[in-house]
């Protein structure tokens, strides 16, 4: 293997196998060709790829591993190449029954985890002004990061009455996932460590299978991913982790910095390899960034260097108000944007996501296209959540969280009370509500406007559920769509808003397409199972557009692993970067500081740091003062200049860069969207007429999934067809449609 285009440190880290490593590796240091050399030069070594184990924290991460590791020439078949969750939920599949959970478990995403801390919260008769469902919801993920359920929460808190709510709300959260067959991300984690901990003939599976395991951004693993890691290597004690202490920003959501700090004593044999040479970034930048977290008492003492020249000076610019924070860095973003410069190399990086809005605000005055990261998700829309909980039935019927969201989606006269009523009955029934209502007795007595309605929706889930195995997901999503009359009834809104609902169904259909061609791509069948876990698991990195045309805002926290060659980042000033909250105490500010040094090194080639003089929080002004980072960061980097070089007042005689166009930004087509679905109602209606399509043993015909095959036999409901790729397949008549050839 040709390790010739890595530097000495990678290539001793990528060459080094046996025994645990530390590497250290600095932002922009080349740790992903690392990693994916070292998995590369291990297969080549003859280890199998069978035997090896990577953990990341995304899914992008993940794949852009695989796909660097199979650039080397190696496949990575058999290999684990995962994020954590990916894992555990890989494990908790195989070993569903000793986990305690039925094949078809579902995920919880933090959308589906506030709704039924509603609906806990009203069935107890509590408050939630008093107890808020984010705050309950905080203190249920902590305490699974810590490995403590309710009643070890109960025994730590000590009895009053604050803790008695919280352990009731706890202790009913988690029955109702376990009747609803679904576990949320912490469980996903937490059940995977009880797997491995509590079954020594799975724990001794694993490990004798990952011989070699290692993992990526290991300053950001918390408890019980430590746990877990620690479980896997103890025998072997093959394990590489690479990060970096500068980096630990997360601290705030588990994140255990002690996990790298003390990795040498962990394992006392550990080889420690620094990754120092930066080759994302100008001198400048890097002189920046470690001006600040040189500042850090809680670190293990490196410095980035790079062999490129030292580059633009950083520009501070500090404005006024907000507003004309926000239409300075709009106005500088047009100015350098052209020829050497696209929309997509700019990026706008702000501490929380309240300061978005005046930047979105500027953006579109000046008809500059942006997308924005970390605000409303897609998959947290109405349509699509809709859309994903019919999917989630169709897997798990038992699945009540996602009955409840559906069942009036479309309108189908069916009120609070009646719901409340069919709750009762499956609990007392020991069902599901979906297999009560599916009952004919019951349907019967349903408001007669709903009964028609009911049945057809239980019977379109019901009909997707059996045949699933025989249909592509985009059969299942176009059938639900069509079937339940969810997408008749936003058409008969015919409204502005329902269009745009429309437009967002469609841009859900293209996922779907490029998962499954890229399973397809991949060799793999593409599952209903696979694409609702890839929904759940999807973090902000994993939706980032790297070639958009589109400028990217998003917080500093999701901007962790991404790199752009222009960055802003404003906001610096004391209270908003470093918070209030931070300036209060020491390990605050060490954050804060790592924090900082993340986003300046998000920069290639140019940074500009900006802040306001008076600014509009949460609806209080104030004037502010320079952030303390800025008196932290090294005077020589910066230009002497400052705004008064870069200013729009220099370039422009609009001093704010304020255009007086548009404020709508981006206009629509003018051309209603619903080509794709009225392609999805012809092809459903394809499908029902398949149910009267002629056919007789011998017939060649061709199928959505399976390509084109050999019927065998027919009756009236289904069709037995032996498919020149797949084999034997008994299908449903008007389900997917069959094509006579």
């Amino acid at each position: 293997m040709n390790l010739d285009n890595l530097n000495i440190q990678q290539k001793e880290a990528a060459t080094h196998t046996e025994g645990p490593l530390l590497i250290l590796a600095g932002a922009g240091s080349g740790k992903t060709a690392t990693m994916t050399h070292r998995i590369a030069y291990l297969v080549e070594q003859g280890v199998s790829p069978y035997n090896i184990l990577a953990v990341t924290f995304t899914n992008k991460a993940a794949a852009e591993m695989r796909q660097r590791v199979e650039g080397l020439g190696v496949s990575c078949r058999g290999m684990w190449i995962l994020t954590f969750h990916s894992m555990s939920l890989r494990m908790l599949r195989e070993y569903y029954e000793a986990a305690g959970y039925e094949k078809n478990f579902v995920v919880y995403d933090t959308v589906d985890q506030k709704t039924l801390l509603k609906s806990i919260l009203k069935d107890l008769n509590m408050d939630t002004k008093e107890y808020p469902v984010n705050y309950l919801g905080a203190i249920i993920s902590h305490e699974k990061e810590a490995d403590r359920g309710p009643e070890e929460y109960i025994r730590t808190e000590g009895e009053n009455f604050k803790s008695r709510a919280i352990y009731q709300v706890y202790k009913e959260y988690q029955k109702r996932l376990k009747s609803n067959n679904a576990m949320d991300f912490d469980d996903l984690l937490r059940n995977a460590l009880h797997l491995l901990r509590d079954h020594p003939a799975i724990l001794e599976e694993y490990r004798d299978r990952f011989r070699y395991i290692m993992v990526d951004e290991y300053q950001d693993t918390n408890r019980i991913q430590y746990l877990i890691i620690r479980l896997l290597a103890q025998v072997h004690k093959n394990l590489c982790v690479v990060g970096d202490d500068d980096q630990c920003i997360y601290q705030w959501r588990g994140a255990d910095i002690r996990n790298i700090l003390d990795f040498e004593k962990d394992f006392p044999s550990a080889k420690v390899i620094k990754l120092e040479q930066n080759y994302r970034s100008c001198g400048n930048i890097l002189t920046a960034a470690h001006s600040v977290i040189r500042n850090n008492k809680g670190r293990k003492p490196k410095k980035l260097w790079t062999e490129q020249d030292e580059g633009h000076k950083i520009v501070y610019s500090r404005l006024d108000s907000d507003k004309e924070e926000a239409a300075y860095v709009a106005g500088e973003i047009q100015l350098l944007q052209g020829p050497s410069a696209s929309y997509d190399d700019f990026a706008i990086l702000y501490r929380t996501n309240a300061q978005s809005r005046l930047f979105e605000d500027a953006l579109r005055r000046k008809h500059i296209p942006y997308q924005i990261l970390s605000g409303f998700s897609f998959y947290e829309r109405k349509e699509t959540k809709d859309m994903i909980s019919y999917m989630r039935l169709v897997t798990n019927p038992m699945d009540d969280m996602a009955f409840m969201r559906i069942i009036n989606e479309p309108k189908r006269g069916i009120g609070a009370k009646t719901v409340d009523k069919l709750r009762a009955l499956a609990s007392v029934r020991g069902q599901s509500m979906l297999h009560t209502v599916s009952d004919p007795e019951i349907i019967a007595g349903l408001p007669a406007k709903a009964r028609d309605s009911v049945r057809e929706m239980t019977q379109v889930i019901d009909l997707c559920r059996r045949e699933k195995e025989n249909l592509r997901i985009g059969d299942i999503y176009d059938s639900l769509l069509v079937r339940t009359g969810y997408m008749k009834a936003l058409e008969d809104e015919n409204t502005i808003e329902s269009e745009g609902r429309i437009e967002n169904l469609m841009d859900f259909k293209s996922f779907i397409y490029d998962f499954e061609k890229e399973k397809q791509d991949a060799g793999e069948t593409a599952t209903l199972e696979e694409f609702l876990e890839k929904v759940a698991t999807d973090g902000d990195a994993d939706k980032y557009e790297s070639e958009s045309g589109k400028v990217t805002l998003m917080t500093l926290h999701s901007a962790k692993g991404l790199e752009f060659p222009i960055v802003f980042m404003p906001g610096m000033e004391d209270g908003l970067f470093p918070g209030h909250r931070a300036m209060d105490s020491e390990e605050g500010m060490e954050e804060e500081r790592r924090l900082c040094y993340v986003g300046i090194t998000r920069a290639k080639e140019r940074l500009f740091l900006t802040g306001a003089a008076y600014r509009v929080m949460y609806g209080h002004g104030d004037y502010t003062r320079e952030s303390a980072f800025m008196r932290e960061l090294d005077s020589k980097v910066l230009d002497p200049a400052g705004d008064t070089v870069y200013s729009p007042t220099r370039r422009t005689n609009n001093p704010l860069g304020i255009d007086t166009g548009s404020l709508d930004g981006f206009a629509k087509p003018a051309e209603k969207p619903y080509d794709y679905l009225a392609r999805a109602r012809r092809e459903v209606k394809a499908a029902d007429s398949a149910k009267d399509l002629a056919l007789s043993p011998g017939d060649r015909v061709s199928h959505g999934k399976f390509g084109e095959g050999l019927v065998l036999e027919e009756d009236e409901k289904t069709v037995t067809v032996i498919f020149d790729s797949v084999g034997r397949k008994k299908l449903a008549k008007g389900v997917a449609p069959l094509k006579k050839i």
